[in-house]
């Protein structure tokens, strides 16, 4: 590896790849009990870069509560679209929205995503 890999914790992360509007329906559509949680990164943006190594650095959340999702919005801009349609939440990049039970219960973006607010609820 380089002195620039791009290498980052989201290899290693526990988040399972978003990446069709057919998969977030049956995603939104299967109750879990779990609060599902979608961060839609920029790979172009520096600060969803930003926001994205500080989510995961802070996230401590080693039990089941929530299923991880990671958005890709240069590859998957319709899944976006999709999310901000089916939850009523305006599309930012970066941007986390938590949904439970079919209900937003936490969005923000940028600076704003807290991995320790979204921990607690």
């Amino acid at each position: 590896m380089g002195l620039f890999s791009r290498t980052s914790a989201t290899d290693t992360f526990p988040w399972t790849p978003l990446t069709s509007v057919a998969q977030l329906e049956e995603i939104l559509g299967t109750p879990s009990g779990k609060a599902k949680l979608f961060f839609k990164h920029s790979t172009r943006c520096s600060i969803s870069s930003m926001a994205l190594r500080s989510f995961e650095r802070e996230w401590k959340t080693e039990d089941d509560r929530f299923e991880l999702y990671f958005l890709d919005l240069i590859a998957h801009r319709d899944v976006s679209g999709a999310i901000a349609e089916e939850t009523g939440i305006i599309h930012q990049s970066p941007q986390v929205v938590v949904v439970k039970d079919g209900e937003v219960i936490y969005d923000a973006s940028h600076h704003s995503i807290d991995a320790e607010t979204i921990a607690k609820l």
